[in-house]
């Protein structure tokens, strides 16, 4: 018989890890409510459940703090920042989920998780279990044994890593677990403010307890110390001993395992789903079904009852004839929300005709396409799906055959290119440019459902899906269960039956035309109605016009570069191995970190990740690599691999096959600040701080020898905007002159003529003028320059004496913040900040960072977008030749016919100028060539 296995979860040390996880992407519901902690936590739970099918499980919660501990330390923990908003809340939420799991939780006043878990433990242990320990602590390690093991899940449940007698031993350099005890008394926490031994730090604690073996043997044999380490271990061995006992994991506390009551029984499934729903942890219901029952249905929720599942255990441990019987037991299933519609499929000829007549007469409608494939230059029309009235709608199916299709389309011409009719959708982009294909321009006014939605809730999803989940408490029919999950074996969707496709199609152009009525008092209650049909509409259609235009490539080019480069790696590659004194994996951080730390010895206290592997990241590696040679060719091994990988070897597998050019995809709909982003190939992350990464824009290329590329930049735009908004007139005076602003900085900052300016002055003044964006620190500004911490926060100190207005501009944004919870742009854009009144300094100065950023860069982004819906019309109106072709942040890209250069320049210069009128000018430059980078 197999030995019982007993999994203790440590609550806050997950609930933590999970909310920290999603820090720079917080995890918000349309309420506004963030579900980071609470997500993190339960994808933990579930992830030791379906991983390990345990057989008792128990979860351990702190309960005000360690009464034992404090009565000998009234500083233990003092350090510690007060727990974020989010946590405070998440904790009765994860507590609930767990009661309606049957999941026990453990908790007692005073008394730590860690010493619940230890006493559990130890118990468990005597009565014949393995217990595993879920926590990342380390702390834990000194309760490793035979039969207790720590389970060390990895972020957002991606692995796991479980110590042993032998992990243990290795990683803290000792014989036996409970010698970790004497190592984290002389080492001290800084954390929980342990204080440990005055100058013993990691190295020379293992040290120590290789020799001496424990805290008081060390204590007994000073006279084997020397030196100034001698008297200080001497002189702190009370110190040590209290440190000692507070970093001691107590095991015999007033709690007793109870093998039946943490025996994983069946959920009350009713009530998980309701805090899910509730929480809009859609995915996570899916997953619950899916683990707990054996349901992998995303369609709909499943109706289960105590008496439905007998009084046996659920599916999720039986053998699979009774997974198979006990999942027939929790079948019974309906839609979330039972609704009465009227969904009609049209059929060609007289009904076709009717229902055409019919739809010209409408004011607004609804509709969708349905294709092929998601690439809209290559799909084909499956059908149309129309509704103007809740509850109901039609549907249109199209032939195969595309002589066919195009004749049916055509007598829906004059509905598409009617001024007088609304035409809603999700997503309008996408089916504006498959009709496209067929010769159909959509007019008259539009509603986009999801770019509403961006505006309203910018940190939020924004699939139908979710919206119609979130604000109709309705679950539409996912396309998986018509055309199957991704891979070889997907449908298409031509191959679902008529019957069918009219169900899916327009259940989805009811909804849309349902969010479209949700969606439009709130644009009117957020004042940002015009920004939604003054900006982010009409840019829709010109982002359309672009994607479908595409660029060219020069993919000759391209594979010479791919060749110097391959060349270029091998020799970097080679650099590395002779310094490093061997061959090994230069793309494993697990390699590269034993290389770098264990065998070099390049830094006493290397970094560490969450897993215990030395941190090999790009902001380590940067910091090292003003000392290091070494480091130096890893970076730039790194940044030719993927800029190869990533751009010269994938962008000609990108080109259209039928068009011969390059297609990216912009969405208006990812950054919260407003920013376009780019994808398929995402031409706005194309390195060009280096001389290689800059080479990649020389594969774009005319489309002819009679087109040229025009490129057009905003100079310096944030910097003039921040300028404006704060009214610091010496900035303001500065870019009306055409000064050097970043010399005229220097100059002030450094007390010295502008002439006079050296480059080093210039370069630290422009570092600081981009930072102050960003809420650049003394630390980081001093990462950024050959300047000190004490000079960069002198140099810091003295620009905000300089521009004093900037100063106050910052803390008024922050102020405006703190009271009404959003910043926006110059155009109204609102960028919500839920954190900038947390009691949890980290959480509220990222908060406080945006306060500030977000107008600016939101602002910057509104601008170029005002000045890109003008060119584009103006290109039109004009029946010009020459085509916007990529929209890269600050910068515009074009396909110039040659012959009408000079006007182009003209409109464009003048357009991106006065798109916004600000106190201070807005400057553009321009440049031309046969390639990007020339243009540039």
């Amino acid at each position: 018989m197999s030995q019982n296995r007993l999994f203790l979860l440590d609550a806050y040390a997950l609930i933590f890890r999970g909310y920290y996880a999603l820090i720079k992407n917080p995890r918000i519901n349309s309420k506004g409510q963030d579900t980071s902690a609470i997500l993190g936590f339960t994808n933990s739970l579930f992830d030791v459940i379906k991983r390990e099918k345990p057989d008792h499980l128990a979860v351990a919660f702190d309960k005000g703090g360690s009464k034992d501990r404090l009565e000998i330390f009234e500083e233990y923990k003092a350090n510690r920042d007060e727990t974020p908003e989010a946590i405070k809340i998440a904790v009765p939420i994860i507590q609930e989920i767990l009661k309606a799991l049957n999941i026990p939780i453990i908790e007692l006043e005073g008394v730590e998780a860690d010493d619940l878990i230890g006493t559990l433990a130890k118990q468990a242990e005597k009565e014949g279990y393995q217990t595993y320990m879920v926590t990342p602590d380390k702390d834990y390690a000194q309760l490793v044994s035979e039969n207790i093991f720590m389970y060390r899940p990895a972020r957002m449940g991606n692995g796991i890593e479980i110590w042993g007698i032998p992990e243990v031993q290795k990683k803290f350099d000792v014989e036996r677990p409970e010698q970790v005890i004497d190592y984290l008394g002389m080492m001290g926490d800084a954390v929980d403010n342990i204080p440990g031994l005055p100058g013993v730090g990691d190295k020379t604690a293992r040290k120590f307890i290789a020799q001496f073996g424990s805290m008081e043997a060390l204590f007994e044999n000073t006279d084997q110390l020397k030196g100034k380490m001698k008297e200080k271990v001497e002189a702190n061995q009370e110190l040590g001993l209290l440190s000692k006992k507070l970093a001691t994991i107590i095991t015999d506390c007033d709690v007793t395992f109870n093998a039946e009551a943490c025996k994983l029984s069946e959920p009350d499934s009713d009530k998980v789903q309701e805090i899910f729903e509730e929480l809009e942890f859609r995915r996570l219901k899916d997953q619950f079904l899916k683990i707990f029952f054996g349901n992998d249905n995303t369609k709909t929720n499943t109706n289960t009852t105590n008496k439905a599942a007998g009084a046996g255990q659920f599916s999720l441990f039986g053998s699979n004839e009774e997974q198979e019987d006990k999942t027939a037991s929790f079948s019974s299933r309906k839609t979330i929300e039972n609704t009465e519609h009227f969904y009609q499929s049209i059929a060609p000829g007289m009904a076709t005709k009717l229902f055409i007549q019919n739809l010209l007469k409408q004011e607004q409608v609804c509709f969708d396409t349905e294709t092929t494939g998601l690439d809209s230059l290559t799909a084909e029309l499956v059908g149309i799906a129309f509704s103007w009235e809740k509850g109901k709608g039609f549907y249109i199916p199209f032939p195969e055959d595309q002589n066919e299709a195009q004749i049916l389309i055509e007598t829906l011409r004059p509905f598409f290119e009617s001024e007088a009719i609304i035409k809603i959708g999700q997503n309008l982009k996408y089916d504006i440019k498959v009709l496209s294909k067929y010769n159909i321009t959509v007019k008259g006014i539009l509603f986009d459902t999801m770019l509403a939605h961006y505006l309203i809730n910018p940190d939020m999803r924004h699939n139908m899906d979710v919206l119609s989940e979130t604000y109709l408490n309705y679950t539409p029919v996912s396309i998986t269960e018509l055309i199957g999950k991704k891979g070889k074996n997907q449908l298409s969707f031509r191959d679902v039956p008529v019957e069918k496709q009219t169900e899916y199609a327009v259940e989805d152009a009811d909804i849309t035309f349902q969010l479209k009525e949700h969606f439009t008092p709130e644009l009117n209650e957020a004042n940002i109605l015009s920004l939604f049909e003054d900006i982010e509409i009409p840019l829709l259609r010109v982002l359309g016009a672009m994607e479908i235009e595409g660029i060219n490539l020069d993919k000759d080019f391209l594979s010479s570069l791919s060749t110097e480069l391959e060349n270029d790696i091998d020799t970097l590659k080679q650099k590395i191995y002779e310094k490093a004194g061997e061959e090994f994996n230069i793309a494993s951080p697990k390699q590269l970190g034993v290389i770098l730390f264990e065998k070099l010895k390049l830094v006493d206290k290397p970094k560490k990740t969450k897993t215990g592997q030395y941190s090999t990241s790009e902001d380590v590696l940067s910091y090292l690599s003003k000392d290091h040679e070494i480091i130096r060719n890893i970076l730039e091994y790194r940044g030719l691999s993927k800029l190869k990988s990533t751009y010269i070897d994938a962008l000609p597998n990108q080109v259209n096959t039928t068009t011969g050019r390059v297609h990216t995809d912009y969405m208006q709909t990812v950054a919260a600040t407003g920013r376009l982003s780019s994808n398929n190939p995402n031409l706005q992350n194309i390195p060009i701080r280096t001389e290689r990464g800059r080479q990649v824009r020389k594969a774009f290329i005319p489309r002819d020898k009679d087109h040229i590329l025009l490129a057009a930049d905003y100079s310096q735009i944030e910097l003039r905007i921040i300028a404006a908004l704060s009214k610091e007139e010496t900035m303001i005076s500065a870019f009306k002159n055409g000064e050097d602003i970043h010399a005229s900085t220097a100059a002030k900052v450094f007390n010295v003529p502008i002439e006079e300016v050296s480059r080093e002055q210039r370069s630290n003044a422009k570092t600081v003028n981009f930072g102050i964006i960003y809420g650049v620190s003394a630390f980081g500004l001093s990462n950024q320059t050959d300047l000190s911490r004490s000079e960069a926060k002198e140099l810091i100190d003295t620009y905000y004496k300089t521009y004093p207005k900037l100063r106050n501009y910052i803390s008024e944004q922050v102020d405006f913040a703190r009271e009404n919870g959003y910043v926006q742009t110059v155009l109204g854009r609102r960028r919500y900040l839920k954190d900038i009144n947390s009691a949890n300094a980290v959480v509220r100065g990222a908060a406080e960072r945006n306060a500030v950023n977000a107008p600016i860069q939101g602002s910057a982004a509104d601008i170029i977008k005002i000045a890109m819906i003008n060119i584009h019309k103006k290109l039109t109106d004009g029946n010009f030749k020459t085509k916007m072709l990529l929209q890269v942040h600050d910068e515009l890209v074009f396909d110039v016919y040659k012959p009408e250069l000079e006007s182009i320049k003209s409109i464009i210069q003048s357009e991106m100028e006065n798109a916004y009128t600000l106190e201070v000018p807005l400057d553009v430059e321009l440049g031309t060539g046969e390639n990007w980078l020339e243009a540039h």
